[in-house]
């Protein structure tokens, strides 16, 4: 069945939109009409694709069918807290960061194990059936959940792109670890999820749970003058096989994003570690020039 029955304010959210184009409005306000002469074109790439990306899942069709769908939802999840905070992070100029990051306060919540704990156990905690099928259908919850989610995941990232000189950064062995504590910690999640034999989430196999969590992304008086049965009405896979699709295709996006950083981590530590060894040999065969 065709998802254009929910409507217009459904399919693409006009208030976000508006809200998203604010947002990469005040960016360039802020980075180029103000600051040009630190202004970086590939930092306003990063942002604005972030941006971007933010809209595409949270505001198009793509958040409706997260609603229909399991596997679309665990496809907005990655993006939302594997893809985006990077970018994110990777926008935002250095001058910015340097107002806050030397604070003890920032110092205390971005410890690098507890961001690794905190992000990886919310996600999980979130994903317990009972809990998910309580935020699912409560706006409030909904939103209190996904903004901590995406505030820890951001806290989480940090410590892999961060580059402002003089705060604290893990070396490059240590990223490689806690790129793999992360890859290790998120799997029970995602293993749970694939492995059921049955349905876990009563949000996307009971019809009338289902209707209500569709309140939040549908107007009420749009929704009142639909005849909906469940989700098999958009959805040709079975409720179960839908379930285990979505724990996959989380489990290979992560798999990729942290395959990237884990790569270009390992080859910046590198060249570091062989620029380092160079130039010790160079400064020994300099103090003793009859070993050349």
């Amino acid at each position: 069945m065709n998802i254009q029955m929910f409507g217009f304010e459904a399919l693409w959210s006009p208030y976000l939109l508006v809200s998203t184009l604010v947002v990469i409005l005040a960016y360039f306000y802020v980075t180029y009409f103000r600051a040009r002469e630190n202004f970086n074109k590939k930092e306003g790439l990063y942002f604005t694709g972030a941006m971007i990306l933010f809209y595409i899942t949270k505001g198009s069709p793509v958040d409706l069918l997260g609603h229909l769908s399991f596997s679309v939802h665990m496809v907005q999840m990655a993006v939302l807290f594997l893809v985006i905070p990077p970018l994110l992070l990777l926008g935002i100029p250095e001058w910015i960061y340097r107002k806050f990051v030397f604070k003890k306060w920032f110092i205390v919540i971005s410890n690098p194990l507890f961001t690794l704990i905190f992000f990886n156990g919310v996600f999980s905690f979130y994903h317990v059936p009972s809990i998910f099928d309580v935020v699912k259908v409560n706006m409030v919850l909904h939103t209190l959940f996904t903004g901590i989610l995406f505030v820890s995941s951001l806290f989480m990232w940090w410590h892999l792109v961060n580059r402002v000189e003089g705060s604290v950064q893990l070396s490059g062995l240590k990223k490689i670890g806690y790129i793999f504590a992360n890859g290790i910690l998120i799997t029970p999640a995602c293993a749970l999820i694939i492995f059921a034999k049955a349905p876990m989430y009563a949000t996307y196999a009971d019809p009338a749970i289902w209707a209500e969590a569709l309140k939040l992304c549908v107007p009420a008086g749009t929704l009142a003058g639909l005849n909906l049965s469940g989700p098999e009405m958009f959805i040709s896979m079975p409720v179960l096989e839908d379930q285990q699709t979505g724990g996959v295709i989380m489990k290979i996006i992560q798999e990729i994003v942290y395959g990237i950083f884990l790569a270009t981590t390992f080859f910046a530590w590198f060249r570091d570690d062989s620029k380092k060894a160079d130039d010790a040999t160079e400064k020994y065969l300099e103090a003793n020039p009859h070993l050349r």
